[in-house]
């Protein structure tokens, strides 16, 4: 129950006796004695928050969000004076009690359900991801320049520009106007989650109110009808980074295929693991391709593809490239199968013009001619800075047709084609072509054909020591003594990395138990 109103002034009065007077220069440790004070006494806390100093609204929440002090905890939601109340931040550091989390929900629940709502009221965004605002619920330091730099309500830079509509004028929110719900969502197999079945239920009783957004998407494997049962409660274009991890076939695909298209302000999309059904027709193969690279259509502030493992892409990739509308930052194709179409279309496209970072790690390129890849490299010279090619099946021949564009990429600073059959002297040529490169600083390369037993392809680790040396020779030589340039290769046991720089770093599976 509230206090009334003749209670609320002698109980706020006294409040201020007991904690305004000290202002809020005072210690941090008045301050905690001052709100544990406070906390003794609910109706007077609750009746306080009227005239409470915004700069003492964090370190109480914390107070009383630790404290499970589930009614006060509600009635601070409806006051908070800032346009974000970072939550998620404040769990990351504490395993929230159940019923506490609810009730902060409950508080938001209450705040819309007013007609007129409390005259402090700045409540915009109610931010439940606990890997952004870290130093939030720390940083006050009892001092009021100290804090309201931090806590001041522009510092939300997102949300206002997304207040912009048509040339209108920003300004107070009215008071229909939706809160948002803040989350970074992983849709995956096992228990439910219990704090984002609470969200959703709130989000549904809403009324519109309460719009759920998500910066963050992960999908794992869940059924699909979960996917699609979660995915209309979200507003589909806060989502600005999707990770797909499904073994879908095509279908599959083709059902996730029309959200994705609304997902306008996605800048990042991974997409792994997507197979062909044996029993599909090439017609129907085809309408599906189309139906989900169509999608593409809609990204306009798409920077960084990431494709793995994608079977249907050989002879394919030209419809992706087609659909983008703008320049990718980066793009990523690993572990698919390509063709020499495949690489010719791909330097081809007019939106890899500022590409930084190029992986095909994976992508077998052993039987496409050097010149396709010479010339996607030559194309991306002025901006590239990270190239991986790693376990590509790259010769001699391909690698020395590649080394005059490596040598013109400026902006190169980590080049990676470990898992190559490359000979010492290719290694060697590479070195002198891109010693010039001031920005390349990191090499890794495979364990040169010299290093391995003609009997039984088992690697030698003294020749590859004297190897490595003799590089680090050449670069010391060359004027390039920090430039680093390390060897790695599978291990025979388990497949991961094994790194030479220039004595092994062992693999887990040598040390002993």
């Amino acid at each position: 129950m509230w206090p009334k109103r003749s209670q609320q002034v002698h109980l706020q009065d006294s409040f201020q006796s007991r904690f305004f007077r000290m202002g809020v220069q005072a210690p941090q440790r008045l301050l905690e004695l001052a709100g544990q004070s406070l906390l003794k006494n609910e109706a007077l806390a609750i009746a306080a928050l009227e005239e409470l100093p915004m700069e003492l609204f964090p370190p109480l929440f914390t107070a009383v969000f630790t404290g499970r002090h589930s009614n006060i905890l509600k009635a601070m939601v409806q006051a908070w004076p800032f346009r974000c109340l970072p939550l998620g931040a404040l769990m990351k550091e504490q395993q929230p009690h159940q019923e506490t989390f609810q009730a902060a929900l409950d508080g938001l629940d209450v705040l819309l359900a007013q007609e007129v709502r409390p005259r402090r009221w700045k409540l915009q965004v109610l931010d439940l991801r606990k890997k952004v605002h870290q130093d939030f619920w720390t940083v006050w330091s009892g001092t009021r320049a100290g804090i309201c730099s931090f806590l001041e309500p522009e510092a939300v830079q997102p949300m206002r520009k997304r207040r912009k509509v048509d040339g209108l004028r920003v300004g107070p929110k009215p008071p229909s106007a939706p809160v948002e719900v803040l989350v970074d969502l992983c849709l995956k197999e096992g228990t439910p989650d219990a704090s984002l079945a609470y969200v959703i239920k709130k989000v549904k009783q809403g009324r519109g109110l309460v719009h759920l957004c998500c910066k963050r998407l992960k999908i794992f494997a869940v059924p699909m009808q979960n996917i699609k049962n979660i995915l209309k409660m979200v507003q589909l274009d806060s989502i600005q980074d999707l990770e797909v991890n499904c073994t879908w076939n095509l279908s599959t695909l083709g059902q996730f295929a029309p959200y994705l298209g609304q997902m306008g302000s996605l800048r990042r999309l991974l997409l792994s693991h997507i197979r062909m059904s044996s029993h599909t027709t090439p017609a129907k193969e085809e309408q599906g391709v189309s139906q989900f690279t169509s999608q593409f259509l809609s990204l306009h502030h798409l920077r960084e593809l990431y494709l793995d493992s994608i079977s249907f892409l050989k002879d394919r990739l030209d419809q992706f490239l087609r659909c983008l509308k703008t320049p990718l930052e980066t793009l990523s194709i690993t572990n698919c199968l390509l063709s020499e179409l495949d690489l010719t279309r791909l330097s081809q496209c007019p939106n890899i013009s500022q590409l930084k970072h190029l992986d095909l790690s994976g992508v077998t390129l052993s039987c496409i001619s050097p010149e396709s890849l010479q010339v996607l490299i030559e194309r991306t010279s002025a901006t590239l800075q990270d190239l991986d090619l790693d376990e590509c099946g790259i010769m001699d021949s391909q690698f020395t047709a590649i080394l005059p564009a490596l040598g013109r990429c400026s902006q190169l600073t980590i080049l990676s084609f470990s898992g190559n059959p490359i000979s010492m002297a290719v290694l060697e040529n590479l070195l002198r072509h891109t010693i010039g490169l001031s920005k390349l600083n990191h090499v890794l390369y495979p364990a040169p054909l010299e290093t391995y037993e003609v009997d039984y392809g088992t690697l030698h680790l003294g020749r590859l020591a004297y190897l490595h040396a003799r590089l680090k020779q050449m670069l010391q030589e060359l004027g390039r003594p920090n430039m680093v340039w390390f060897s790695a290769n599978p291990c025979p046991y388990c497949g991961d990395r094994t790194f030479y720089d220039p004595e092994p770093i062992p693999c887990p599976c040598y040390l002993p138990a």
